[in-house]
């Protein structure tokens, strides 16, 4: 398969792509959606000795979902682990990170969409903030703090969280 062509749908705060797709003899026409680059973190508090969680509503699921703390690479030319620090900061109030881990990058949903998802593991020892969001980005954010077994109890929904949560099980002990 090859990509011949290219158009933009729609430019808002995501874009929609309609993409002519050669297919040997066959021309085809697919749409796809595109996010944009985003980082997450499964993030342990090492003092309290839990993982910090944050509770929002998610559009897309219409409810409100339980997932490691996530954000976009949205300002200028940051790299993915200057936009997690930032994210953390914001979302759960801590402002140092005093390590980081790289565990993979997913293309959460391939078939049609092109976000990708850097996921990290970050451990932080000490809230200098409150959390809960940026002001200007209208996040209404609550943390949940979760020991390690209340984390492992949790049944999770949402794939970067299970995928992070997954790995701590296997890595951390």
């Amino acid at each position: 398969m090859k990509i011949t062509k290219v158009e933009t749908v729609y430019d808002g705060f995501y874009k929609l792509r309609k993409l002519t797709v050669q297919d040997g003899d066959q021309t085809l026409t697919r749409e796809r959606f595109e996010p944009g680059r985003a980082v997450a973190a499964l993030v342990y508090d090492t003092n309290k000795q839990q993982y910090v969680f944050v509770r929002q509503f998610r559009v897309g699921a219409e409810q409100e979902m339980e997932e490691i703390a996530a954000g976009m690479l949205d300002k200028g030319n940051e790299s993915p682990e200057e936009a997690l620090r930032r994210e953390i900061e914001e979302e759960l109030g801590y402002a140092e990170v005093d390590h980081l881990e790289h565990i993979v990058t997913i293309f959460p949903s391939p078939g049609g969409n092109a976000e990708t998802i850097a996921i990290y593991y970050a451990e932080v020892s000490e809230q200098t903030g409150d959390g809960g969001g940026a002001e200007d980005e209208n996040e209404n954010i609550t943390l949940v703090r979760l020991s390690r077994a209340e984390m492992q109890a949790r049944q999770w929904r949402d794939a970067k969280t299970l995928i992070a949560v997954q790995w701590a099980q296997l890595n951390k002990k």
